[in-house]
């Protein structure tokens, strides 16, 4: 009788990739899990945080404050959902990424500007500033400049003097290479004017504004940047009950406009500060 043999199990050689596939599964998982935390948003954070805490069973909500008083286990306000995952006290993520941008730095910008336009006037018109016909002030709505009407006009005229000419074009190279709106008022006394020019003194403060504009447009100033506005006898500086009180009153202001952050208007530079120290008429 034959002797039977034993019949030799073939040796499995891939079994390894049992191993490795269960491996790169539990890869796979850990990176979605690690996605899936980088692209973190406050309803996501959540839900996940409160199951992960269900699952544990140590607290019942994120941030127990009634039942956890240890500041490892129970973080303080600036660690919650939405505030970011460190611990303690402190802005958060999200509050990192929406800090609003200071105002400070714009405002003292524009202040300097402001300054500095000021003090380029104050060197232009220097001789009237010293005579006491020119008043150059920095306030909260920009660089206020106010002329005496009798350095400009003639008594109820609208036309410019030669001296006045000079002074205006002064003030005008200053503000040529300035972007700021420029605003240019005109002022009478009480007074009353009637003739064919002007029938009141609306109509004669309105074109006293007017001839100032045309000549800062004619010396170099775009035209959108400036407004000519007519008020008449309307904020008097002085009594128009005296000679040198209705001198005060007839005068042209012009304002160049300060430009705030988001157009609030409200919004003060400074508070209303002489430049000058020599306040004339």
């Amino acid at each position: 009788m034959t002797k039977r043999k034993d019949i030799e199990e073939p040796i499995n050689h891939e079994r390894w990739l049992v191993s490795y596939a269960d491996f790169i599964t539990l890869l796979f998982a850990f990176f979605v899990v690690m996605y899936s935390l980088s692209s973190l948003n406050e309803g996501k954070y959540r839900v996940m945080s409160n199951s992960v805490v269900t699952a544990f069973g140590k607290f019942k909500t994120v941030g127990d404050n009634a039942e956890n008083n240890d500041p490892k286990l129970n973080p303080g306000p600036g660690a919650g959902p939405g505030n970011g995952v460190g611990s303690g006290p402190g802005p958060g993520l999200s509050e990192l990424h929406r800090k609003p941008a200071s105002r400070t730095e714009p405002l003292k910008e524009e202040r300097d500007k402001m300054t500095g336009l000021a003090h380029g006037i104050l060197s232009a018109l220097a001789p009237l500033i010293r005579e006491g016909k020119v008043k150059v002030t920095q306030t909260s709505r920009g660089v206020s400049i106010d002329i005496n009407a009798s350095v400009l006009f003639a008594v109820g005229d609208a036309k410019l003097t030669p001296q006045s000419s000079q002074a205006l074009i002064a003030i005008a190279s200053v503000l040529t290479s300035d972007n700021h709106e420029i605003q240019v008022e005109g002022f009478t006394d009480n007074a009353p004017i009637k003739s064919a020019l002007y029938p009141s003194n609306w109509e004669l403060s309105a074109m006293r504004a007017g001839s100032v504009v045309r000549l800062f447009m004619n010396n170099g100033i775009e035209e959108n940047r400036l407004t000519a506005i007519g008020q008449a006898d309307k904020s008097p500086v002085g009594s128009n009950d005296t000679p040198e009180g209705r001198a005060r009153n007839r005068r042209v202001n012009i304002t160049i406009l300060a430009l705030l952050p988001d157009k609030q208007t409200d919004v003060p530079i400074e508070p209303a500060t002489p430049v000058n120290t020599d306040a004339g008429p």
